[in-house]
């Protein structure tokens, strides 16, 4: 069935004379994309590793992040622990089937791990993110089996596990990676940008936290 959008570019590619599928007019459409100049980059995120995780905290906690480090990714669990028994939240949270998560020593603490997507019923979510960006304190989400996107969203609580080593000082870093570590075609179904806890202040512009997801959001940064 033909579409308005259809007929517009069969009008054009009939007044060019083309079909559309030309090998040479596709190579020199890839070439000028591959070629295309980058934007300007905010300065601000441009440090050395130590500088970039100390920026992504401290915006991070400016929208009302908490964060914490920990020396390795063995850490996490006693660290997510302690989080859920200083905000008086039940010992059980669900992760997907990440496996830097499922490497952790869960077992070694109380905690009640489920796993798979989220129902709405979750009070806790663990995720890994993919990056964090220094320049606004941001997290990188990409979904998948791993690290399900509606771990992002429905619980009311969300902690997030990034490495050190993936913190970024901008966001065009972190798309450049993504298309690496991907590869053309294969790029994630959805990537969410996450920055703080869900908030909304249409209410009598009043900010209401959990408006649209988690009301609280934990970033635990791993060295190594």
């Amino acid at each position: 069935m033909s579409t308005a959008r259809d007929d517009i570019l069969g009008n054009i590619r009939r007044s060019l004379g083309v079909k559309g599928s030309e090998r040479i007019r596709q190579q020199a459409v890839d070439d000028r994309i591959e070629r295309a100049p980058k934007g300007l980059i905010p300065a601000r995120g441009q440090r050395d590793d130590e500088g970039r995780k100390t920026l992504f905290r401290e915006r991070a906690e400016a929208v009302q992040t908490t964060t914490e480090v920990v020396k390795k990714a063995q850490d996490v669990p006693k660290a997510v622990a302690a989080f859920l028994r200083g905000h008086n939240l039940p010992a059980a949270l669900r992760i997907g089937s990440d496996p830097l998560l499922a490497a952790m020593p869960w077992g070694e603490t109380a905690i009640d791990v489920a796993h798979g997507p989220s129902d709405g019923n979750d009070l806790v979510a663990v995720s890994h993110a993919v990056a964090g960006v220094a320049e606004t304190g941001t997290l990188v989400l990409t979904s998948g089996a791993d690290n399900p996107t509606t771990l992002n969203f429905l619980p009311d609580n969300h902690i997030v596990v990034v490495k050190a080593a993936d913190i970024a000082g901008d966001y065009e870093s972190v798309w450049g990676r993504l298309r690496r570590t991907y590869g053309k075609g294969e790029m994630p179904r959805t990537v969410n940008f996450v920055t703080g806890p869900s908030r909304s202040g249409d209410i009598e512009q009043k900010l209401l936290l959990g408006a649209h997801g988690p009301r609280s959001l934990h970033v635990i940064v791993v060295e190594s």
